[in-house]
């Protein structure tokens, strides 16, 4: 059997203060500037926040396309409703992964629970040839993430993909992702196999570790790209580290992008945006009042 060979780490990248909706506070991993480093993922915020004054504004109803969102909650909760007739709550432990594709119209108001609220927003894009698939859902309440002891001093919830012998119940997605949320106690060292080929990256949550053998300390709010290989190596440092674990299939796919609504081509796009703007964007549902 061929030796597994250990991905190193290519970037590192600090997670930056922005703002976005109308007028939440948050933390941008990486976005537009990153493309097509991290393909065939776009864009991962950190929303989460202890004063708020700095989300309770939300993100009013806006439109998506050729896209999936997926909202991983840690704390608080998170209001939606969209032109599909949906409605509901995103609470703590929770993932919404939802598939935009021809088109939507949503919105979303977090809320504080004891003045906490926060989690995480990654944007995964889809291929041309599903750019305009219907919308979808796949909600998945905390319960339902399974949660597991990958090996000593080691933890991981499971929302796709698979660690420690159980699989995530995300499934079905276009890019084949796995998405693993891993706590490590001090010291503890993981080895975790990744598809060779596919784009992976960690986003810091707490704590801090190393990514690679004999390579520097990284603290939280750091996203760590990792090069190809088929597992990677973390070991956490002197304090319990935590961090998302995220890696896709590349589509390799032109990107053309204009706020919420990505395609390949401009021309597609332009379409899209008079589509929105002249009230025939959506292929199913119907526009909010």
């Amino acid at each position: 059997m061929e030796e597994p060979q250990t991905r190193a780490v290519r970037e590192i990248l600090p997670a930056r203060e922005t703002i976005e909706g109308a007028g939440v506070h948050l933390r941008r991993a990486f976005g537009h500037l990153q493309v097509p480093k991290l393909d065939p993922f776009l864009l991962l915020d950190d929303f989460r926040s202890e004063n708020p004054a700095e989300f309770v504004a939300g993100f009013p109803w806006h439109p998506h396309r050729g896209i999936e969102t997926v909202t991983y909650m840690l704390d608080g909760r998170v209001d939606h409703e969209d032109s599909l007739g949906n409605a509901g709550v995103i609470g703590p432990g929770d993932v919404q992964w939802m598939t935009a594709g021809g088109g939507i119209i949503h919105q979303e108001m977090p809320k504080a629970v004891e003045s906490r609220m926060g989690g995480f927003q990654l944007w995964v894009n889809l291929p041309a040839s599903q750019k305009m698939m219907d919308p979808r859902y796949q909600e998945v309440q905390n319960a339902r993430i399974p949660e597991v002891e990958v090996s000593k001093g080691i933890r991981a919830r499971v929302v796709s993909g698979e660690a420690g012998g159980v699989r995530g119940p995300v499934r079905d997605i276009v890019v084949d992702p796995e998405f693993l949320d891993l706590r490590l106690e001090p010291g503890a060292v993981l080895e975790h196999p990744v598809k060779p080929g596919h784009r992976a990256f960690a986003y810091l949550v707490g704590g801090e570790g190393t990514f690679e053998e004999e390579g520097e300390r990284i603290d939280s709010e750091h996203l760590v790209l990792f090069g190809d290989g088929s597992r990677v190596r973390v070991q956490a440092g002197s304090r319990p580290l935590r961090f998302l674990l995220i890696s896709g299939r590349p589509l390799g796919e032109p990107v053309a992008w204009w706020g919420p609504i990505v395609m390949n081509t401009r021309k597609e796009l332009e379409v899209a945006v008079d589509e929105y703007h002249n009230g025939t964007f959506l292929r199913r549902g119907k526009s909010p009042a």
